[in-house]
């Protein structure tokens, strides 16, 4: 387990979900909604959810943040709420 504190990356997971919101909005937009010691939260939301390859879209953050932070993440956790938004929990993950 890689042990960092990601409190330490906000500004550059602020700017991979920048650039990522800069090339998919208004399709699929992301909001950084937590920051935790190995995990970030982020809420999706647009029209993606209503075509193929949802997960497509989430894991596509993982590259934007990877190119900003130097870290890995995967997905650990997504939630579908009842407005078609969606809330992922990504976590560090040393396996690259």
């Amino acid at each position: 387990m890689v042990n960092t504190d990601l409190e330490r990356f906000k500004d550059s997971i602020k700017k991979g979900i920048a650039e990522y919101n800069k090339y998919r909005s208004p399709e699929a937009k992301a909001e950084l909604l937590k920051i935790g010691k190995d995990t970030i939260i982020v809420k999706f939301t647009g029209s993606y959810c209503r075509t193929c390859g949802v997960y497509d879209y989430f894991e596509d953050l993982i590259y934007d943040l990877m190119d900003h932070t130097n870290l890995k993440f995967k997905i650990l956790k997504v939630e579908e709420k009842p407005d078609l938004t969606h809330i992922v929990t990504f976590k560090l993950n040393n396996k690259i």
